[in-house]
């Protein structure tokens, strides 16, 4: 079976990214992702969707966009929020002791982790955050 693209716009609240999971809980069953993809694209998702939901003040919206690519599902989460680049955060110290290490920044940890060609752009007053998750 082809891969269909996703697209959903919700309101930036916490609601919206359970929302959004239960959404794309059923695309992945449609597009027959493998149970492994799906619980990927859900975590990938989730993160991305709470940090603007959490953080972004003044966002009225985040949408989600998953398209098939070679190989990999292109993602991409867009916002109305202010202008903020979550990857341009320091990578956290994963080695230190728990008691030594920041607060915050271990989901964009993952996401980096979890896709590849993580990349950030504002155009148009709206925040893009792209990434692939790799299918196999």
């Amino acid at each position: 079976m082809d891969t269909p693209p996703f697209q959903l716009r919700l309101p930036a609240s916490l609601d919206s990214v359970s929302t959004l999971l239960d959404a794309l809980e059923s695309y992945a069953e449609t597009a027959e992702l493998s149970p492994g993809i799906a619980a990927r694209l859900n975590l990938v998702a989730e993160e991305i969707a709470a940090n603007v939901a959490m953080h972004a003040t003044g966002a009225s919206f985040f949408e989600l966009r998953v398209t098939p690519a070679a190989g990999a599902l292109a993602l991409s989460i867009e916002d109305d929020g202010p202008e903020y680049d979550p990857l341009a955060r320091a990578v956290p110290d994963t080695t230190a002791a728990l008691e030594e290490r920041e607060v915050g920044g271990l989901g964009v940890h993952l996401v980096r982790e979890m896709t590849r060609d993580a990349r950030y752009e504002r155009a148009g007053g709206l925040n893009r955050l792209s990434c692939a998750l790799p299918l196999g």
